[in-house]
């Protein structure tokens, strides 16, 4: 299992490496993502395949959204068929490097959009990945968003579960007195 697993993020870093030294990859730093205000990133590729990368960082305990959508500026001018959109940690900000992991990914060859949802991240340093093909006679446009939303501690729901017990106790203390006074 873990054997397989190497063996696939090696083929996948492998790939995004050769993408990336073929010419038609871009990397663009997004800053740090903020609960409730999304990031958002837009592509302009030429025609043919291309590799974008979007770095960014995320705040603690936050749920995280991606989505990645084809922009149809002009019809037939521009058009992008979306392939992957993948998600990766970078904890030391050095991309393609040993500590680089790959958290998920939503494919769909040839799709006009593509999203991912990922469950609470430790904060630090992230990128996406958007892969396609341009068809448009002047290349293609996509646009996307990185969305954080807070995700409770669980020390808050721990404090929930104790303040629960004590209304439910006192709730019972006074049904008691109130069953001997009548």
């Amino acid at each position: 299992m873990r054997i397989t697993s190497f063996a696939k993020n090696a083929s996948v870093a492998a790939l995004l490496v050769g993408t990336v030294l073929s010419g038609q990859a871009t990397t663009t730093t997004l800053g740090a993502a903020v609960v409730g205000v999304p990031l958002s990133f837009a592509g302009l590729a030429a025609p043919g395949p291309f590799t974008d990368i979007f770095t960014f960082s995320l705040p603690p305990n936050g749920g995280s959204g991606y989505t990645v959508a084809n922009f149809t500026l002009i019809p037939g001018a521009y058009n992008t068929l979306l392939t992957t959109l993948s998600l990766f940690s970078n904890p030391n900000g050095i991309l393609f490097d040993a500590d680089d992991d790959f958290k998920g990914a939503s494919s769909m060859p040839g799709g006009n959009s593509l999203a991912l949802a990922q469950t609470a991240r430790p904060a630090g340093n992230y990128y996406i990945n958007v892969t396609g093909v341009t068809n448009g006679i002047a290349g293609g446009i996509y646009t996307g968003a990185i969305s954080v939303t807070a995700v409770p501690e669980p020390e808050r729901y721990a404090m929930l579960l104790v303040g629960l017990g004590v209304m439910g106790a006192i709730a019972m203390r006074r049904n008691k007195s109130k069953s001997k006074s009548s």
